[in-house]
């Protein structure tokens, strides 16, 4: 006797419980693609647009002017140009005050800046714990798919008086896929799980260094200034 032992005839002659598994897998694994595919864009467009104003920053122009051109940009300011805007506007509001001296106005962009830089860092990281999430669990969905599969083909082989390898390689294979599909489910978002979660912090870092940097230059363009004592005001 011939047994059909294709994929798609192993999978249609799985159990309810085993079918449901593969489709678990399945939606886990299509669900990760649209995550890795936008998660790419995304951090390209961040890398890119860090590069392209790391440029603007560094080419030596009036701080001023650059402030000027991202406030009028009509683009979602993110990132670092996000970053130095905030810092900016804070260093600009806190500058027109007499009442506080140099390093109160470099503290508070500093935490101006901070506050942005933490909003963009978790936009960044956005859905990285779905991947590794898929990635963790989807080979134990998938062994259990394929214990439930095998603990069914021998219960069926208990009512037989004979066994034949025609008879438990069926079971056994259509019990194995829901492992495989795990695999397959949990590779890719492992592997993209580490590479954007790489580049990711690599981006904090560079958000980090730029805000100590923009921080020195701030300090250096603080007016030196004296804050009025009750003495003074006497």
């Amino acid at each position: 006797m011939n047994t059909d032992l294709s994929l798609m005839t192993l999978i249609l002659d799985a159990s309810f419980v085993v079918k449901i598994v593969m489709l678990l897998l399945l939606v886990a694994s299509i669900a990760s693609w649209a995550v890795i595919i936008e998660k790419s864009r995304l951090l390209k467009q961040a890398t890119r647009a860090a590069d392209e104003f790391e440029t603007a920053f560094w080419s030596g122009g009036d701080l001023s002017t650059l402030y000027t051109e991202i406030v009028h940009d009509d683009v979602e300011r993110l990132g670092m140009a996000g970053i130095f805007e905030s810092g900016f506007r804070e260093f600009g509001r806190f500058n027109e005050q007499t009442a506080i001296n140099a390093e109160q106005i470099v503290e508070g962009s500093r935490r101006s800046m901070r506050v942005s830089q933490m909003r963009e860092v978790d936009r960044l990281e956005q859905h990285l714990a779905f991947l590794a999430t898929v990635g963790s669990t989807s080979p134990y969905v998938g062994l259990f798919g394929t214990v439930w599969g095998i603990m069914n083909s021998f219960q069926s082989l208990g009512n037989m008086q004979s066994a034949t390898l025609a008879l438990v390689a069926p079971g056994i294979a259509e019990a194995l896929i829901a492992t495989a599909m795990g695999l397959f489910a949990a590779i890719p978002a492992v592997i993209a799980f580490n590479r954007y979660a790489d580049k990711v912090g690599r981006l904090e870092v560079r958000y980090d260094t730029f805000m100590e940097e923009f921080s020195s230059i701030l300090q250096r363009q603080a007016a030196p200034r004296t804050v009025p004592t009750k003495e003074s005001q006497a």
